[in-house]
């Protein structure tokens, strides 16, 4: 474990940098596959109302949130929740790392699909003399060719972070100003494809309300998910990358700008699906509403391979589309990683072995989303990853309860600050008006509000926080289980991959892992009374991290250990130190900011005042 002596705080090159990583983060396949299918499913333009709708109640305010709290915290999710919330909530940081972490188990399968699906189209294997579900098929069911292609999306996305946020920054500059090119052109070819006829009833269903699907239920529970979920609010990725802000960043002007440009990729891709999904099928709305796989790998190659002008601009089309997609794929994968590796560097792991740690993790764990469960649907022919989409439907959801942890935080520094006034003016009991003017607006006052923000956000933002958000998370969550309930066989049967039972058993035993690790990983560490006598160096430093998770669970098993503060390194950027001592976790002398020198001892858990190992290895490194 490095002490981190002597490092520097990493941090982009400016608001450019800041807003296309973060874009990149927001946006992914769910963009390009996900969006067309949900237009397609309700009501084409009166699905875009309570997607926009949401995008201002959910999306934006929840970035904010998260720019705001890693900026003043300059750590990643765990560091974040230990400071803002208090020591004994740092699971909460642990478990939304972990949703993002398990999501790019998969994830890194999928992103190895759309890069196979790229390298075919631009080698004609995707013409209009070819069956779609033939390859699709012939592709799934081969698990070196799949794995091939996952394990090829782990190394560019580990080249990619290896180096930190300035080699983040340049990689997601060129990605998505290729993919906003890309798409441009796409857009363009489908236009051309819808106006052949003269009915542009693509464009049309697109933007036309329909006056009856707003009146169901259906419509706005799949515009808030869609709003959640594809611009990551409350996934953590804000806050990650909110730790490389300079220090006159503002949270707001950003926070604004990605949701609207994620939303804006949203909308360039679902016309692009649309129009040329109209143009040439009898059925359109059954082909693009006919699932996510479906419509990417099946029906659009069948699609793009109509578009007029010949095989050139066909070849030309289905490469594009495929390689927007595979750069929308591997944006979103390079922030899941940096999510994970944050965590690691913040507790003083080397940056290059938690990056070499955390890509094989994703690789190894999503083995089974890549090879298990292949199986076949009797009814089309076609086939599906099982195991995949269980995974999907375990984790997917858990999302919603990191954006929970999120506001918690926030509702607790405010009645922090609440009890705090009561104390300073003598006043006991408790006051509704006065907890509104003293205990809600203060998180937005003293860490939105701070001067550096281009727009100054109001009372709203606090009626959304404290009020709003519970009520949507309480109607997303309750919404998805009764959808289990009456359309699901069987939704209680442990054995149901697609079930209840599952999803709260995977949840159960994860938060009450994560929570008893509390204690003994996140916030303390245990030191061995026998340290081990050999370590990991060289090339073999990759295997440190696992090879310290193996010797910590021997050492916490036969109890030959003694309890020390673990340190925390805060990534604070010159000039952009600000302070945190009035937070719940502030005060702890062992959070410091890199470069800083640990306090040399610290009180036991037996009242005794003892060294504390690092900071002796930080004295021997000076």
């Amino acid at each position: 474990m490095s002490s981190d002596t002597g490092a520097k705080s990493d941090q982009f090159s400016g608001r450019l940098g800041l807003i296309f990583a973060t874009i990149g983060a927001a946006i992914g396949t769910g963009n390009i596959w996900r969006f067309p299918r949900m237009v397609g499913a309700n009501g084409g333009g009166s699905f875009l109302i309570p997607w926009l709708i949401f995008l201002f109640l959910w999306s934006v305010p929840l970035i904010i949130a998260e720019f705001a709290l890693g900026k003043r915290s300059r750590t990643g999710t765990v560091g974040t929740f230990r400071i803002f919330a208090g020591n004994n909530f740092a699971w909460m940081g642990l478990w939304t790392a972990w949703i993002s972490t398990a999501i790019g188990f998969y994830y890194a399968v999928v992103t190895g699909w759309c890069i196979n699906y790229f390298q075919t189209a631009i080698r004609g294997g995707l013409g209009s003399e070819v069956d779609t579900a033939e390859v699709w098929n012939s592709f799934l069911q081969d698990r070196t060719e799949v794995i091939a292609f996952q394990f090829l999306a782990v190394v560019i996305t580990m080249a990619a972070i290896w180096k930190g946020a300035k080699a983040i920054e340049k990689v997601n500059v060129t990605l998505m100003v290729s993919l906003f090119i890309l798409l441009f052109s796409a857009l363009f070819l489908s236009f051309v494809m819808d106006l052949k006829d003269g009915t542009l009833d693509g464009f049309v269903y697109m933007f036309s309300i329909q006056p009856g699907y707003l009146s169901q239920p259906e419509t706005w529970i799949n515009g808030l998910s869609q709003s959640a979920w594809s611009c990551s609010a409350g996934m953590g990725m804000a806050i990650t990358y909110s730790v490389y802000m300079r220090k006159d960043e503002d949270t707001t002007l950003n926070a604004a700008t990605m949701c609207l440009a994620n939303n804006s990729i949203s909308i360039i891709a679902g016309l692009t699906v649309m129009m040329a999904v109209f143009s040439v099928s009898e059925d359109p709305l059954g082909a693009v509403s006919g699932g996510s796989s479906a419509i990417t790998f099946l029906v659009l190659p069948e699609v793009f391979a109509q578009a007029p002008g010949g095989p050139a601009i066909q070849l030309a089309m289905v490469t594009m589309f495929f390689l927007a997609l595979s750069f929308a794929a591997l944006t979103s994968m390079i922030s899941t990683v940096e999510l994970c590796v944050r965590n690691f560097v913040d507790h003083g792991i080397e940056r290059q072995k938690a990056v070499g740690f955390t890509t094989i993790a994703i690789f190894l764990f999503g083995l089974p989303s890549a090879a298990l469960w292949i199986k076949m649907d009797e009814d089309t022919g076609v086939a599906f990853p099982q195991f995949l989409e269980v995974q999907d439907h375990i984790w997917g959801y858990g999302l919603m309860f990191s954006g929970l942890f999120i506001a918690y935080s926030i509702w607790k520094y405010g009645w922090n600050q609440y009890r705090e006034w009561q104390y300073e003016n003598d006043i006991s009991g408790f006051n509704f008006r006065e907890y509104l003017d003293h205990g809600v607006s203060p998180f937005r006052d003293d860490f939105i509000n701070t001067g550096d923000n281009d727009w100054w956000i109001g009372r709203w933002w606090d009626y959304i926080m404290y009020l709003g958000f519970p009520i949507m998370f309480s109607v997303l969550i309750l919404s998805y289980f009764s959808d289990l309930l009456l359309n699901v066989d069987d939704p209680w049967d442990p054995s149901n991959p697609n079930g209840i039972s599952i999803i709260l058993l995977f949840w159960g035993v994860t938060a009450g892992l994560f929570i008893s690790m509390n204690k003994y990983v996140l916030v303390n560490r245990l030191v061995p009374t026998n340290p081990p006598n050999w370590q990991p160096s060289g090339y073999m430093s990759i295997f440190y991290i696992p090879y310290a998770l193996f010797h910590w669970f021997i050492t916490f098993v036969t109890g030959n250990y003694e309890l020390e503060p673990r340190p925390l390194y805060r990534n604070v950027p010159e000039g952009a130190e600000a302070p945190i001592d009035k937070l719940p976790g502030g005060t702890d002398p062992y959070i410091v900011q890199i470069g800083s020198s640990l306090p040399p001892t610290f009180v036991n858990e037996y009242g005794e005042t003892v060294a504390h190992t690092l900071s002796n290895v930080e004295a021997e490194l000076a």
